[in-house]
């Protein structure tokens, strides 16, 4: 069992290896990555089926390296150190990152994504039952998801001694401003803040409410949340 899970290791390590290559991953073919590994062909068909599932098993490694953030209870810091840390991943494993990011098809979901997505939403809907989420979290989520990438790529493009890491602090920032407050709904907050806080309360407990009223309460939260309650909100 030992030899089986050493084997497997070598043949995800050697992959990530070329992957994360210079090239952009485009040596890593089933030659190069036995050779590397020190296996067969067929010992990597019967550890993972395919080369496919393979490069797919070590992207999803690589996503979760990223996106591990521990929560604290305060959503502004957790926010901060998980857009802290997609950056450092990134400039770490440039290549790697690139290639992650580069599976992107038009009208398909990416699958790096979605495990960001349901990150942010966990972190994003601790804001909004706190109070301090100012637009919906779909909205926040996708803000935050689309700023932080673009930030990295930006990054990884640029030479390395002409990073500025301000770059990423100041546009950070930026976008948590548009999506947070320090004050919680009911205080300084609008209609829009209170429907979003109220949104995150319902999806977590819709006790005494009939499948109908549950959805109209939504639809009506919605719309208070949505551009319309921001425009005649406070």
């Amino acid at each position: 069992m030992q030899d089986e899970a050493t084997t497997r290791d070598r043949l995800l390590r050697a992959t990530a290896e070329l992957l994360d290559s210079e090239d952009g991953g485009h040596g890593a073919s089933t030659r190069a990555i036995c050779e590397r590994a020190g296996v067969t062909a067929p010992t990597l068909y019967h550890h993972f089926g395919s080369k496919q599932r393979l490069i797919d098993e070590v992207i999803n490694y690589g996503i979760t390296q990223y996106l591990a953030t521990e929560e604290s209870g305060d959503p502004a810091a957790d926010l901060r150190r998980g857009w802290d840390a997609h950056v450092r991943y990134g400039l770490a494993n440039p290549s790697f990152y690139v290639l992650l990011h580069g599976r992107i098809k038009v009208g398909v979901p990416c699958g790096v994504t979605g495990p960001a997505q349901e990150m942010l939403g966990r972190l994003l809907t601790g804001a909004a039952r706190q109070g301090l989420l100012k637009v919906p979290i779909a909205d926040a989520c996708a803000q935050i998801l689309a700023a932080n990438v673009g930030v990295t790529l930006s990054l990884i493009a640029q030479p390395v001694a002409a990073r500025d890491p301000r770059l990423s602090h100041d546009v950070r920032e930026a976008v948590l401003a548009a999506v947070l407050t320090s004050e919680p709904a009911g205080q300084a907050g609008g209609r829009a803040q209170a429907a979003v806080t109220l949104q995150a309360a319902v999806a977590e407990d819709s006790h005494g409410l009939t499948a109908g009223e549950a959805a109209l309460l939504a639809e009506l939260l919605d719309r208070l949340a949505g551009a319309d309650g921001r425009s005649s909100g406070s």
